[in-house]
């Protein structure tokens, strides 16, 4: 009898842990007001535009326009956690790197309306290369970067594309797969509703892709980052650190590997 109480018990909890993960699965993924990175000045001139998506959500961005029709553009995608002030110590190296950029905050973001779903996501993106080509930024003249959970919404958006290139800074192979390694108990591909399946996706991209991932990364494990590697396209081009956890350090080495790869495009 005890035994069957104990059954029953385990199973209840088990139950309603899972029914949480399922109620609660975005909060768990996306936070908007996370302050994960400050103390950076901005050095770089940025200009705030709205981009209007689809769904007629405004999105807030920072543009930087060097030349358009001189230097390539970077698309920045940023990861699930903090604002666009959490990324100024990444573009203020933008600066001497002849480059143009849009730094774009998802909906639910840095003060913008909607709430943060891969499907919404993908749409921001989309809305964010459309306004780039208003602009006269042709999309062969762009490169897609995509930080964390914004490597999930870029290998989406350059599916099948002739975009300039790609990056993927600490990037998963799968929502599914992060999450086992996380909650290894629970059924997570029943669970989920964003996926992010990445790994099924990296095939289709025909541009030049550039990974970024250090091994001590204990939000993405490194392995995913090698696995996304091994799965790219030629040509690809791999920064893989030692000691880098899973906001990389931007120091000489790292800045140094964009420059190369972004002087690769030209």
């Amino acid at each position: 009898m005890y035994i069957l109480f104990l059954v029953i018990l385990v199973s209840l909890v088990y139950f309603f842990a899972s029914l949480g993960l399922y109620i609660f699965q975005r909060d768990l993924l996306y936070h908007p007001t996370e302050n994960n990175y400050d103390g950076d000045k901005l050095t770089v001139n940025i200009q705030e535009v709205k981009i209007v998506t689809d769904d007629n959500i405004d999105l807030l961005a920072w543009y930087h326009n060097k030349d358009i029709n001189k230097f390539k553009t970077i698309l920045f995608l940023h990861g699930n956690a903090g604002s666009l002030e959490n990324r100024i110590h990444k573009i203020n190296h933008f600066e001497d790197m002849n480059i143009n950029f849009l730094l774009l905050s998802w909906r639910g973001f840095s003060g913008n309306k909607g709430k943060p779903t891969e499907k919404g996501l993908y749409q921001d993106a989309r809305s964010a290369v459309k306004w780039l080509v208003k602009q006269g930024v042709i999309e062969e003249n762009i490169i897609i970067y995509g930080e964390s959970l914004g490597t999930g919404i870029t290998t989406e958006i350059a599916q099948n594309k002739n975009f300039a290139g790609i990056i993927l800074e600490t990037p998963f192979t799968s929502m599914v797969a992060a999450g086992k390694s996380k909650y290894p108990i629970f059924p997570i591909k029943l669970l989920l509703k964003d996926k992010y399946e990445s790994d099924k996706k990296i095939k289709n991209i025909k541009s030049p892709v550039l990974i970024m991932h250090g091994e001590e990364d204990q939000i993405v494990p490194f392995w995913m980052g090698e696995k996304m590697f091994q799965m790219a396209n030629e040509p690809k081009y791999s920064y893989f650190t030692k000691f880098d956890d899973h906001m990389m350090e931007y120091d000489e080495n790292l800045v140094l590997e964009l420059k190369k790869f972004i002087k690769s495009l030209n």
